[in-house]
């Protein structure tokens, strides 16, 4: 999967190689991400310009940590041969302050937190979600737990009561 990387309002960092990183690591958790000829757009962003994405596009009036916008069908994915042209999966956007404050909240480091959110975008973008089911919520942080330990990262839901 191609990651197309843009940053704006966030400090210093490799922030373009945790989202490789985040990207590789939620493949080799869920095979329709493997697909080569996919694209995702990775926006390392403000609270402001995630507020204003998710009022546009989602009728929200607040920021969130993170939002994903998917371009292709869970079905359409899976269907997609391993040939052919580019093929976009979607957008992911992350807001700084919102991101920083929960990692601080967390005690966990900031890149651990947004790659976390990476790969939790992702899995949105592949067709899981977390909202309709208990099943399909435990499923999903399953596989962000798998995804995020291939990167030595802990498991963001362990220490929940």
């Amino acid at each position: 999967m191609q990651c197309d990387i843009d940053i704006d309002g966030w400090p210093d960092g490799d922030w373009e190689g945790l989202a490789d990183r985040a990207c590789a690591s939620a493949a080799k958790v869920e095979p329709a991400l493997a697909n080569g000829r996919l694209c995702v757009s990775v926006l390392f962003t403000t609270d402001d310009e995630v507020h204003l994405l998710n009022r546009e596009w989602r009728d929200r009036d607040r920021s969130t940590n993170v939002l994903s916008f998917p371009m292709i069908e869970r079905e359409e994915l899976l269907d997609l041969s391993a040939d052919g042209p580019p093929a976009m999966l979607g957008d992911i956007a992350l807001a700084h302050a919102t991101c920083a404050r929960e990692a601080e909240e967390k005690a966990v480091p900031l890149q651990d937190h947004a790659a976390h959110l990476i790969v939790h975008g992702l899995l949105h973008l592949a067709g899981h979600d977390h909202v309709h089911s208990d099943d399909e919520a435990d499923a999903m942080e399953a596989l962000e737990i798998a995804a995020l330990a291939k990167m030595g990262i802990a498991d963001p839901y362990g220490q929940r009561e």
